[in-house]
């Protein structure tokens, strides 16, 4: 590892600065950084922030003094040199979002439990699988947890958003995978201290169901890519290919991988490109108002829902249409809206509700609450061809 410092020589706030970087990697940094008590607040995009009366001591604790322009050189020669552009920032709805990095064996991971309790025998299944993949698994304090009031939260509103936070500002964790979803993301998802999460960068989000709240939040705060997929409950009770099919995404991402392993059913044909969009129906109706509302303009909105009937399914699509969520969408694909709606029902109400947009429409991919659960970036550019009943990604999921 070789950390850099250039001179104090750059104004603001009435004092002079230093720029202290790595051109190994962003987590070495943090950890030099957190050896020397320097707050994370300081960090911007590929750099802290030093103050010229700290030059001394950062250069004596191992940082190499070298000149401004030699600095920039190293980090964008390792390419550690971040625009404006590649920070996590809000971005307007239909953009591509920012993606993290695919995950390598012997990553460290951490597990969150942000909503409900977990039961204990499908907690152990999912870290198993997890393990199987090489990584490095962690647990956060509260996911064996549960509220001593209310007992369908595994803690209070302030516990599990703070260890969401403590996972994601830990420089050696890469990933975060959400142990199951169950209502509780709503009710702590506005503790989360936004800018604090931005300066950590980008790290891999993944859950489904209720950590929807999460991708939406994640995408309108910061900006960045999350992965729709299995929790750890259903990671370790799903089928093999809904398994595969996330690890491949996760390690192994390439552009032209397909959400449709057979042909969807079409209800409007046509042929549509956008970012992937969306995730549990009923969170995304419930968000609608909040300050994480990412809209399906410009995008391809996927929805998927779990033991709602017909009229509260009509009844979660109209509020979406009544709120402007839908305007400007690209098409829209359904995922499996299981259990108490029969499919014929579903499909007469989504033709009814969402054809008048004239957008292409699937029906019928196999991801949501289902065994088949097929995980899918969000923020991610996708085809989607109705004629065909096919959904691919257009880029790879993870960079």
């Amino acid at each position: 590892m070789t950390l850099l410092i250039d001179p104090p020589n750059s104004p603001g706030h009435g004092r002079l600065w230093s720029h202290l970087a790595s051109d190994t990697s962003y987590d070495e940094l943090h950890r030099f950084a957190q050896t020397l008590g320097i707050p994370q607040r300081g960090f911007d995009r590929d750099h802290y922030d030093i103050p010229a009366e700290r030059y001394a001591s950062v250069v004596a604790a191992g940082a190499l003094p070298v000149s401004s322009r030699e600095l920039i050189v190293r980090l964008k020669a390792a390419g550690l040199r971040r625009r404006k552009a590649e920070m996590l920032a809000p971005k307007k709805p239909g953009r591509s979002l920012i993606r993290p990095r695919r995950l390598a064996s012997g990553d460290r991971v951490a597990v969150v439990s942000p909503s409900g309790p977990v039961p204990a025998d499908q907690l152990d299944a999912g870290l198993a699988v997890l393990t199987s993949w090489g990584l490095d698994v962690v647990l956060a304090d509260h996911v064996r947890g549960t509220h001593e009031r209310f007992g369908y939260l595994a803690a209070d509103d302030a516990a599990r958003a703070g260890d969401l936070m403590a996972a994601w500002r830990d420089p050696r964790v890469t990933a975060v995978f959400c142990a199951r979803g169950g209502y509780g993301v709503q009710r702590m998802v506005d503790l989360l201290d936004w800018a604090s999460l931005a300066t950590a960068g980008p790290k891999v989000l993944v859950g489904f169901s209720d950590v929807t709240a999460l991708h939406q939040a994640f995408a309108a705060r910061l900006g960045l890519s999350t992965v729709h997929g299995p929790v750890l409950t259903s990671l370790g009770s799903g089928d093999d290919e809904s398994r595969e099919h996330l690890r491949s995404m996760l390690f192994e991402p390439v552009a032209g991988a397909s959400l449709t392993p057979t042909r969807a059913r079409t209800l409007v044909g046509g042929h549509a490109e956008g970012v992937l969009v969306g995730g549990n129906l009923a969170l995304l109706a419930a968000e609608t108002g909040s300050r994480n509302v990412w809209s399906a303009a410009g995008s391809i909105a996927v929805l998927e829902d779990v033991s709602e009937a017909v009229y509260r399914l009509d009844r979660e699509l109209t509020q979406l249409l009544r709120s402007g969520w839908f305007d400007g969408a690209r098409g829209v694909v359904l995922g499996q809206l299981t259990e108490r709606a029969e499919p014929e029902a579903v499909a007469d109400l989504v033709s009814d509700r969402l054809a008048p947009f004239g957008v292409p429409i699937l029906i019928g991919l196999p991801v949501g609450h289902t065994r088949r659960n097929l995980a899918f970036p969000l923020g991610v550019p996708a085809v989607l061809d109705a004629d065909a009943g096919t959904l691919v990604l257009r880029e790879p999921a993870l960079l």
